[in-house]
């Protein structure tokens, strides 16, 4: 990763990755298939990039998710610096934890996600398959028509090309580990 690049939010990082790469908005939405009003609103950390699209947009820059994804490790005073300034949506911390999967279809994050929140207008949605097991908190996950209750070590499997959300109706922070296969 390039020197700098580190703290970041994943908007800028993106921004920069694509400006670098000489790639307008309009091609990376042909090479994505996700709408330009989305990707512009992530660029300005409007919008929440679920771990699918994040994938996505790897692939149509030719870039390792975790360029994306790496945080510096100052887990508490990044965290605390970034519940000021943001909206609560858009708070979700991705850690990759397989980084050495850069040319493999199996990656795995691990997912903070904070009480009582959810991504009311998104939806998910990413070929492949997606297994979620939840190591504290709880969550709700909706696949489809149907909802999943998830709690401490609950886990989930199904398909990824069907539209799902995720929010925690907890009061407490909700930790996943949740594993994205892509074809």
């Amino acid at each position: 990763m390039a020197k700098g690049k580190e703290n970041k939010p994943i908007g800028q990082k993106l921004a920069l990755l694509r400006k670098r790469k000489k790639v307008s908005l309009e091609e990376l939405s042909e090479k994505t298939g996700l709408k330009i009003s989305h990707l512009e609103r992530i660029e300005e950390g409007k919008d929440f990039a679920p771990v699918g699209d994040i994938l996505k947009i790897s692939r149509a820059l030719t870039i390792n998710p975790d360029e994306l994804l790496t945080v510096v490790e100052e887990k508490k005073t990044v965290k605390k610096k970034i519940q000021k300034e943001q909206k609560r949506e858009e708070l979700y911390q991705y850690t990759l934890l397989t980084p050495d999967s850069k040319k493999k279809r199996l990656r795995a994050f691990r997912v903070n996600i904070p009480p009582k929140s959810e991504h009311p207008k998104v939806k998910y949605q990413h070929e492949g398959e997606e297994l979620v097991y939840v190591l504290n908190g709880s969550v709700e996950i909706k696949v489809g028509q149907k909802t999943y209750k998830l709690k401490k070590d609950d886990a989930l499997l199904f398909n990824s090309g069907v539209k799902h959300t995720l929010k925690n109706p907890g009061k407490n922070e909700a930790t996943l580990v949740v594993t994205v296969y892509s074809p």
